[in-house]
């Protein structure tokens, strides 16, 4: 018989090291490899494997999110599936945010009572990977696991940005250490594939998915009051119940600031990307009927272009080029992530813009641009120069931001001509 599963995906919280990918929408609506949002990898993750009955949890900027998910997930109205965003609201047992990822399954237990499941898989919304998660279900079943934890291999110098569990031979968890010192290290690695070992890939780290059996997670929020499943409910579970670890050795990686979200969008350039869009596994986004992407005389190199874009500029190298994108005549283009635009501008909107001096919205011509990422709308002139480097101190400004050295220029940003950033 086949396991009847509920997914629950954490929409994240304010998501500051995001900022200003977040200052307007939430973590999981953040667009990323030209046409999707975060939410999409988890939910097509899902539906891959078979899993339909979604449940999406977020409290912070929400709007985007809920108009993102209303026009993706439409499902037969002959058939049970249903991806539904649950936000924080105001009830009788309390009228506080979300104070953490527990809290938050804690407060929407009451809408699973209208639903028959054997197991609860719980998502974190800003992940980039792609797993099969009947693998993992089949996995907790054969070890008839109470609790399942997903975890990967790292190094001892990744190590101490996660929490890091001790596995026996049989894959049973015996203890938890969060984000621990260089020092403490030695002793706790775990059994691991040879592939693993000869890589130095000897410490499990928690990637923040979880299976719990039915009836499991509703005692496990009963018996303890804490906010968070990865620093309170799961460590201090451990012993008290049978929790088990499943190793996955494929491409991951936590979208959790600037850096990481920039490197894993340029990492799609690459001729064999660590995360393949190229595959039978399909990353499902909203559908919109736009045309085919349109260059004139621009010279491509390792660039992912989605659909829609008017493209002329000179040269485009090591870039993500988002939908809608424009980019106008002898601009230069390096290591930039271009979200693209919501909407087309019409001819009497360029028109007058021009007349008046106002950047259209793209890239005008003319420019230079490298270690950047444009979000969603930016107008930026012609004759602009944006080069972001390890040079640059880290800040916030009206039209851009700095984080470790990449620029990122908010969304709707007007950048007049010939304005210079970071070079």
């Amino acid at each position: 018989m086949t396991p009847k599963v509920i997914s629950i995906v954490l929409g994240g919280g304010r998501g500051s090291r995001l900022f200003p990918l977040t200052d307007t929408r939430s973590k999981p609506a953040v667009p990323i490899a030209g046409k999707y949002r975060l939410v999409d990898i988890p939910i097509s993750n899902c539906l891959n494997s078979g899993y339909n009955r979604i449940f999406v949890l977020t409290q912070y900027n929400s709007a985007s999110l809920n108009s993102h998910i209303k026009n993706t997930y439409n499902f037969s109205m002959f058939s049970k599936a249903f991806v539904d965003i649950l936000a924080a609201e105001q009830t009788n047992e309390g009228d506080n945010w979300f104070q953490g990822t527990a809290d938050a399954v804690r407060r929407i237990q009451r809408y699973l009572l209208n639903h028959v499941y054997d197991y609860i898989l719980i998502l974190s919304g800003d992940q980039l990977y792609q797993m099969n998660f009947q693998e993992l279900i089949d996995y907790h079943i054969e070890k008839k696991a109470e609790i399942t934890l997903a975890t990967i291999p790292v190094n001892a110098k990744d190590a101490t940005s996660f929490g890091i569990l001790k596995a026996d031979e049989e894959g049973d968890i015996t203890s938890f250490i969060e984000k621990p010192n260089t020092s403490v290290l030695p002793g706790w690695n775990s059994e691991v594939s040879d592939e693993m070992k000869a890589s130095g890939r000897e410490y499990l780290a928690s990637m923040g998915i979880y299976v719990f059996s039915k009836g499991i997670l509703h005692q496990l929020l009963e018996d303890h009051k804490g906010m968070d499943f990865g620093k309170e409910l799961i460590p201090d579970a451990i012993g008290s119940y049978k929790m088990v670890s499943f190793q996955y050795d494929g491409y991951w990686t936590d979208i959790g600031n600037i850096d990481s979200f920039f490197e894993a969008n340029i990492g799609l350039t690459d001729d064999i990307p660590s995360f393949n869009l190229f595959d039978s596994n399909t990353i499902f986004t909203r559908p919109r009927m736009l045309p085919p992407s349109k260059l004139s005389g621009t010279k491509l190199d390792k660039v992912v272009v989605a659909d829609g874009c008017i493209i002329a500029a000179d040269h485009i190298e090591r870039s993500v080029i988002g939908i809608r994108s424009r980019i106008g005549k002898g601009t230069v283009i390096k290591s930039t992530y271009m979200m693209g635009s919501d909407f087309y501008q019409s001819l009497d909107e360029i028109q007058q813009s021009s007349m008046v001096g106002i950047p259209l919205i793209g890239v005008g011509e003319r420019c230079s641009i490298e270690n950047a990422i444009l979000d969603k709308n930016c107008a930026i002139g012609n004759d602009v120069t944006i080069h972001g480097g390890k040079h640059l101190e880290d800040g916030d400004f009206p039209t851009h931001t700095v984080r470790d050295g990449i620029i990122v220029v908010k969304k709707r940003a007007f950048i007049s001509n010939g304005t210079v950033i970071g070079a």
